[in-house]
């Protein structure tokens, strides 16, 4: 039975809905008499977090659609307008409704009198935070749910210069700002003026991106690469930066190369998830490859696979392509002021790594908007496949400049004999072999999580493969970086951390062994993930 005040709710989002689709579903469900449905998509306006908007495409307030796009442009007016901010640049990837919501978004800035910039075509998330400082833009939008199944949409704000005595530099905003905007957003206008008085965006732009980035490793590169953009946005871009930078042109795994919002091949379109490579590998071994690169769908995360010495393909983690990056880059550029970064969810080598060369290093929370806060950043990385290797052009992660980079240290090693495997062996004799894994557990019920996380903070392990528990945190209580989950320390350096995701509706578990030999490390692992799986489960 639908109550008397969600029918009254119901009834005044059809009448304010720009979009007549939507409206239809919602008045349809009036006349069922769907409660299920309709609470379903009035429990509350999609939360305004995470750099942004991030939900369900659908009707109604709890999910990614035209209306809620419309109020959330107009809160971000509003926020323009209480802080001088006079331009915005938009962006969009291929997604289902992308096209929609950025001409919308378009039109709703350019009817406040905000001098409104709208990027060509779908493009990769790399190019709008790159377009924001090219075009000295106040604020960034990027519709996009990067990684998130074909169902899903979303919407990331960028700021471009100093808002609240943060330097953004074109990177995505932080709290308070995203407080703000929420408390904005809760008092917008419902039928916003609007005007088609903004400006596409020059291919001169985008072109001016690839020669930036193909400059980073400008050389002749004959690699065997097998690319994958995962039917996201990001292979036209990337084979023109390889063209541009003199690299051979990638072997692409066409059946994952047009974009398509429905993901056939791959419900979860994130290189990190089991099976998404798959078909990659597969014409990686056909084609006897040196490696195989493969993107998120708006390509700012970037995923590499390599043959063993045995020719056997291993998908590399978030960790070992970030030391593999970090490592060379920090041996690039021993400049006194430089910073090296990466989430604490990360391994902890990069750090021991920048210590030896006496760089400054900060660990942050977990999300690039953090990352991309560090001055004189040289290189900074999140385990989930966030690279960025060039912060004065893109500050933000860019699986596009990672990719290039990646093929350009591959091709140095092969011409000294030398795998990736041989390079991380030799840091790990150095500082200790960094194995890291995760554990990821997917819910459909949001609660569940919190649940679970609640379960295990009253009942931690005390003991991991006879290793004590030395400490235990709760982060949201930690005065240097609050955020939501808990810090297990054990004996022999053992590291787990739990926490819930930003972004999808899952719970991870980060675990990190440091011994002094590989198989040891992989050893100790594989027991720890398995004992943890149990207490989880």
């Amino acid at each position: 039975m639908i109550s008397d005040q969600l029918r009254f709710e119901v009834q005044e989002w059809i009448n304010n809905d720009p979009d007549k689709e939507t409206a239809r579903q919602l008045s349809d469900w009036l006349k069922e008499n769907n409660s299920k449905e309709l609470e379903r998509c009035f429990s509350g306006f999609l939360k305004f977090g995470t750099a942004g908007l991030r939900g369900p495409i659908g009707p109604g307030p709890s999910c990614m659609n035209r209306a809620v796009v419309s109020r959330t442009a107009s809160g971000i007016v509003e926020f323009m307008k209480k802080n001088q901010l006079t331009s915005v640049v938009i962006g969009r990837d291929a997604r289902h409704g992308s096209d929609q919501f950025s001409l919308d978004s378009a039109e709703i800035f350019a009817g406040a009198g905000i001098k409104t910039y709208l990027l060509p075509r779908p493009l990769p998330t790399p190019v709008l935070a790159f377009a924001i400082n090219k075009l000295k833009a106040d604020v960034g939008i990027m519709v996009t749910a990067s990684h998130n199944p074909a169902t899903d949409n979303g919407y990331k704000v960028y700021l471009g210069g100093v808002v609240g005595g943060v330097n953004y530099y074109g990177s995505q905003i932080i709290p308070p700002v995203d407080f703000e905007i929420s408390d904005l957003i809760s008092q917008a206008v419902k039928n916003p003026s609007r005007s088609n008085n903004f400006e596409t965006v020059s291919e001169s732009v985008v072109e001016e991106y690839i020669s930036t980035v193909a400059a980073l490793a400008a050389a002749p590169n004959n690699l065997k690469v097998v690319y994958t953009p995962l039917h996201g946005v990001g292979g036209e871009t990337l084979i023109k930066v390889f063209k541009r930078a003199k690299f051979a042109e990638p072997i692409l795994v066409t059946e994952q190369f047009k974009p398509d919002p429905n993901f056939p091949t791959t419900p979860f379109p994130n290189p990190e998830e089991s099976g998404s490579m798959d078909m990659a590998l597969s014409y990686a071994k056909s084609q006897n490859a040196d490696v195989v690169i493969a993107n998120d769908p708006d390509a700012d995360r970037c995923a590499m696979a390599v043959p063993d010495s045995a020719g056997n393909w291993q998908v590399l983690r978030g960790d070992d392509v970030g030391i593999l990056l970090g490592s060379y880059l920090i041996e690039q550029n021993l400049q006194p002021k430089a910073s090296i970064a990466n989430s604490l969810v990360s391994s902890s080598l990069l750090g021991k790594i920048a210590s030896k060369y006496n760089l400054r290093f900060k660990e942050t929370l977990t999300g690039f908007k953090w990352i991309s806060k560090t001055e004189n950043l040289v290189f900074g990385y999140e385990e989930a496949l966030g690279y960025c290797v060039d912060q004065k052009n893109v500050n933000d992660k860019d699986g596009i400049s990672a990719a290039l980079m990646l093929v350009k240290i591959l091709g140095e090693l092969k011409a000294k004999g030398q795998s990736v495997f041989d390079y991380l062996e030799k840091v790990g004799n150095e500082y200790g072999f960094h194995k890291t894994d995760q554990i990821s557990i997917r819910f459909t019920n949001l609660n569940d999580i919190d649940s679970l996380l609640e379960k295990v903070s009253a009942t931690p392990p005390q003991k991991l493969i006879n290793n004590q528990l030395v400490s235990f945190e709760r982060l949201n209580e930690s005065k240097v970086m609050p955020t939501d989950g808990i810090r297990l320390n054990y004996e022999s350096g053992i590291r787990v951390i739990i926490r819930p995701s930003g972004t999808e509706p899952k719970l991870k578990c980060y675990i990190e062994v440091i011994s002094a030999s590989k198989d040891e490390a992989e050893n100790s692992i594989s027991q720890i993930k398995q004992a943890l799986t149990k207490v989880l489960s």
